[in-house]
């Protein structure tokens, strides 16, 4: 897929400019006036909005939006998030359409703004952007106080995790089978699990999602090999599987919730409780 724009432009504006209702492109979005009809297309953004008391204004979502339940079916599903039913989308008659650089395509976004509709454009780089992520859905949709909320409960748990001083380790964190594909350093993954002293392998690539060649030396430079639950759901098998195959000793190989490490909006607050503990264990059984 495309890229909407340079991430690091977007990083540095979210952090310079997090009180401005300024989406990913640039695009400043005034507070409602009235109640809204909100497509969101994005699985993590969808729970963030139930998050901030904005379920009865949600009319549509993707299949992929699954949090939270029971009450994320009855809301309409349009698609995924990369090949959604247009017309599907349009009788639904929505105000707002909410988006992600990563998940949804560039044509999606330019067809929604040429049809005139609303369109807010995410794209979180890294833990800390959950903060100006909040405080952009909440200001535009009129739940600022939620939003707060939600940032203080944020910035509470990511400051108990930096607290502690985490062991270096070099992880390998894998997201899909045939082909083995894993995560650059300059992703959300990646700095999710930095924040537990891990530093992803490869070091360098020139993709954010590399598709990987298991040789020999990059088994041995893995200290621990992750092995995610999304997009491609690993299973204990999977782990056996990959210990006889390349001759990788077993307890170097993990399973771990992918939804922990990869969601924003109102799951990262979750998702830096269980990757503190996550890496807990870790430690506790490298000793």
């Amino acid at each position: 897929m495309r890229a909407y724009l340079d991430c690091n432009v977007v990083k540095r504006k979210m952090e310079i400019e997090p009180e401005v209702l300024t989406d990913a492109l640039g695009v400043r979005h005034p507070p409602v006036t009235a109640p809204a009809r909100i497509v969101s297309l994005v699985p993590s953004i969808t729970e963030l909005l139930f998050a901030l008391g904005l379920e009865q204004q949600i009319v549509g979502r993707t299949h992929y939006c699954i949090h939270p339940q029971p009450a994320i079916a009855a809301i309409p599903s349009v698609g995924g998030t990369k090949k959604i039913r247009y017309a599907r989308l349009r009788a639904l008659q929505p105000t707002h359409v909410i988006l992600n650089v990563d998940e949804n395509p560039r044509e999606l976004a330019e067809r929604l703004m040429a049809d005139g509709l609303q369109v807010i454009v995410t794209h979180p780089l890294a833990p800390e952007d959950n903060i100006p992520l909040y405080r952009l859905i909440g200001g535009i949709f009129n739940r600022v106080a939620e939003a707060e909320n939600l940032a203080t409960q944020f910035e509470q748990v990511l400051a108990a995790l930096r607290q502690v001083a985490w062991p270096r380790r070099r992880v390998l964190y894998l997201i899909w089978r045939e082909p083995w594909m894993g995560v650059s350093r300059d992703t959300y993954i990646a700095r999710m699990l930095a924040l537990v002293g891990w530093e992803t392998l490869p070091a360098e690539s020139e993709t954010r999602y590399p598709t990987l060649a298991m040789d020999r030396s990059l088994l041995d430079a893995a200290d621990l090999i992750l092995f995610s639950s999304e997009p491609y759901r690993f299973q204990p098998a999977d782990l056996q599987a990959f210990a006889r195959d390349y001759a990788c000793p077993l307890e170097k190989l993990r399973l771990i919730d992918g939804e922990m490490t990869s969601w924003y909006g109102s799951r990262a607050i979750q998702g830096l409780r269980y990757l503190g503990q996550f890496a807990r264990e870790v430690a506790t059984s490298s000793d």
